[in-house]
């Protein structure tokens, strides 16, 4: 059966959910970030979230944005942090040089690759509508689906474009693979349609900032993993969900704290310096990407080695005359994330940086700018607790990560090492 042939009884359950929970379409200015949602703060939490960036073409990366997508459909799993009887979606024209129309959107239960579980494809809609317009620069948030969901489960979005999109809002760096199909495949449980794939690479996400759920056991504060592509997750496995912030998240639920754990990190990022295929810099995205998130609770802050490792833009090839990356500059913004955080009762805890030794961009001064910002975190006081991935990682100081704990670049860690970062953050400093 047309799994929307079950539209008529589920729109029924979804105007219940609406009454109590109501869910406007909602846009929002750019780039300032999404408007905090405050009024549903204590309704609605935050299971699953990606900081969102303008499009770019890197050169290592194979992504759909620069062209976006024409009478497509594009599907996208996630593995939600927090459970409940409803879910909701947040999407994004962040970025969008003119207003974008989706067409139509299902969501339902992912079933391994593209596949869905057949019986759980539901209609997405927006003001009980299949189509919406997103205003150039802001987002919409989807009426409530009132499918069940338990924290670490996975869904399956699936958008349908019947036009021509422009260039598309984006998270470059998901380590999950993104399907296309031509036509309009929303009622599809089989993969067979979604024969494009970002592969080879690490997969990108389009369009999609939030998840967040309803109706289930109260959630606790959600935390943000708030950092570089050692948050994104550069090194972990593909669709493998073994970056830290999964692996925190897992310990979180294995403790009997089903904490969402989000994940606000960009590739390449850096702290003090917008960047073109990058992300707009932490300081620019602090706001949006954990502030502005519904009931967090914590931030960890893992951030400043970008700034360290680069000058100016050169992750985009751009010679750019940036101001010298100094420690004080360094301290001065972290310094600035903590108070803005403080300034809306999120905790925070400074996470050090980790060792490089024998990637090629070590030298005797970046590992200086290093070892004095983490000596830094460690011991100002500014943090409210620190999360030592340095000491956790390199426990005799070596300056390098050991073989195996690395990704094969001396840089990133591996999944193994994700692992020992998630460990060794104290459960009881996430608030």
């Amino acid at each position: 059966m047309n799994p929307f042939a079950r539209a008529a009884s589920v729109a029924a359950l979804t105007a219940a959910l609406s009454v109590t929970a109501t869910s406007p379409t909602v846009a929002t200015p750019a780039p300032g970030g999404a408007a905090t949602d405050r009024a549903h703060s204590q309704r609605w939490s935050a299971a699953w979230s990606a900081p969102l960036m303008r499009p770019s073409a890197a050169p290592w990366f194979r992504t759909w944005a620069v062209q976006g997508f024409d009478h497509q459909s594009v599907r996208q799993v996630v593995r939600l942090g927090a459970g409940g009887k409803a879910v909701r979606f947040r999407l994004s024209n962040l970025y969008g040089a003119t207003p974008l129309r989706l067409s139509g959107a299902s969501v339902g239960r992912a079933a391994g690759g593209a596949a869905v579980a057949p019986g759980t494809v539901l209609p997405l809609r927006f003001g009980h509508r299949d189509s919406v317009v997103v205003p150039a620069g802001g987002e919409v948030i989807s009426d409530p689906v009132p499918l069940p969901v338990a924290a670490r489960d996975q869904v399956a979005l699936t958008l349908w474009f019947d036009g021509p999109t422009g260039p598309a809002t984006y998270h470059q760096l998901s380590m999950a693979t993104t399907y296309r199909a031509d036509g309009d495949h929303r009622g599809d449980t089989a993969a067979t349609a979604f024969t494009d794939a970002v592969r080879p690479g690490y997969g990108s996400w389009y369009y999609l900032g939030g998840v967040e759920v309803t109706g289930g056991r109260p959630v606790g504060r959600a935390v943000v993993a708030f950092g570089e592509s050692t948050t994104d997750g550069f090194g972990a496995t593909v669709d493998g969900d073994d970056r830290y912030p999964d692996l925190l998240a897992e310990r979180l639920l294995a403790a009997g704290r089903p904490i969402p754990v989000l994940n606000a990190g960009i590739g390449s990022n850096k702290l003090l310096a917008d960047s073109a295929c990058a992300g707009d810099s932490a300081l620019s995205r602090f706001r949006r990407d954990v502030l502005d998130r519904p009931n967090v609770g914590t931030v960890i802050v893992s951030h400043g080695m970008n700034d360290i490792l680069r000058s100016g833009d050169q992750i985009c090839g751009v010679d750019r005359d940036d101001p010298p990356v100094t420690l004080q500059r360094l301290i001065d913004a972290h310094r600035t994330l903590v108070r803005a955080a403080h300034a809306r009762g999120v905790e925070v805890v400074g996470a050090t940086l980790m060792p490089f030794g024998g990637a090629p961009f070590w030298t005797a001064e970046t590992e200086r700018l290093r070892r004095g910002l983490n000596e830094w975190i460690r011991t100002s006081g500014a943090y409210d607790a620190v999360a030592d991935f340095d000491r956790a990682l390199d426990p005799e100081g070596t300056g390098a990560i050991p073989e195996g704990y690395h990704a094969g670049d001396h840089l990133h860690p591996s999944p193994l090492g994700y692992r020992v970062m998630a460990d060794s953050v104290d459960l009881d400093s996430l608030r």
